[in-house]
């Protein structure tokens, strides 16, 4: 499975199980550079020039050489694929991270809005891997922090989603044979031993979290409101705030309602957010679009931003475009002249 995104970006000693909800401020020129790619290319798999990725990057003051070796690492990591046409090059999502980062996108999209009725069951995985296996130990903790689950104890790790069929088998070929999962419900003990399942998360840096994005972008949602955000800065604000409220599908386990403290500011990040993101999407789009002309002396199609509605739906990415005559994505990822 391609993982666009670094899990510790949002957990950093994610190999060391630590509670959730501390976060790496900041972000990457590779994270940057792939929720930017993803904002506007994920529904068509458009190719985009290295240079203009490069120019839009360094609009966030990301260096040149920053940039272009940021794209040389997502395409070995297999995120994007490369085509040259003499000494310029284009790059675009590879069907494994445009298949991710789609799935990804309903995720976010879903995020506030009324799951139903909970049964009152967790799901429990426990595993047991000898400590000299540690890369079998971090890949199994990375797949369960990515798919919402923590750790109640170590080695006893929790969520009260039921897996679906696609999930217990991504879980078996990571754990390859040393794990069980199944449902149960806690029992209370009545005693101070007791530990609630919701104890596996730290709910009030989560809530922390959720308040220090509604700071931040609360007062700028009136003047995207009345268009006054524009060019660069549209893009900039609105890469921004998705690659912050990106990781709250991971940082919060959306636990049911009943289960949460009162007044849980989780639905107002959601409107805010939506707020913003939306309201930049044309103004935004059209400076990617501009850029890129630029670059290529030309139009590159496919350039095309989507909603929180159009993620929720499951964000359709048309047929794949017509690549462009071309050396293979390793030679363009051995050296970007342009």
């Amino acid at each position: 499975m391609v993982r666009p995104f670094d899990i510790e970006e949002i957990f950093p000693e994610a190999a060391a199980g630590p509670p959730p909800g501390r976060r790496r401020p900041g972000s990457s020129a590779q994270g940057l550079a792939v929720t930017l790619i993803a904002d506007y290319t994920v529904r068509t798999r458009a190719w985009l020039p290295s240079g203009a990725i490069v120019a839009l990057l360094g609009e966030f003051g990301v260096t040149a050489g920053a940039a272009r070796t940021s794209i040389s690492r997502l395409v070995r990591q297999g995120v994007l694929e490369g085509s040259r046409q003499g000494r310029y090059s284009s790059y675009r999502l590879t069907e494994g991270a445009a298949a991710d980062l789609s799935n990804g996108g309903t995720a976010i999209a879903a995020i506030g809005v009324d799951p139903g009725p909970w049964d009152g069951s967790w799901t429990v995985v426990v595993f047991s891997m000898p400590e000299q296996e540690s890369t079998r130990r971090r890949a199994l903790r990375e797949h369960l922090r990515w798919n919402g689950y923590a750790p109640l104890y170590d080695g006893v790790w929790i969520s009260p989603d039921p897996p679906s069929p696609d999930g217990r088998a991504e879980l078996a070929a990571v754990a390859l044979g040393s794990v069980t999962m199944f449902r149960a419900r806690h029992l209370e003990l009545e005693a101070e031993v007791d530990r609630d399942p919701v104890q596996a998360w730290d709910l009030a840096a989560i809530a922390k979290e959720y308040e220090t994005f509604i700071d931040r972008w609360g007062p700028l949602a009136p003047r995207v409101a009345a268009g006054a955000v524009t060019g660069a800065a549209a893009v900039r604000a609105r890469t921004e705030v998705m690659d912050v409220y990106r990781r709250f599908p991971v940082l919060d386990p959306m636990l049911p309602d009943v289960l949460m403290p009162p007044g849980w500011p989780r639905g107002r990040a959601r409107d805010l957010f939506a707020q913003v993101y939306d309201g930049l999407l044309r103004p935004a789009q059209d400076h990617v679009r501009a850029v890129s002309a630029r670059v290529a002396n030309g139009p590159c199609p496919g350039i095309r931003a989507h909603t929180v509605a159009d993620m929720a739906a499951g964000v359709r990415r048309d047929a794949d475009r017509p690549r462009p005559a071309a050396s293979s994505a390793p030679a363009v990822a051995a050296g970007i002249d342009d």
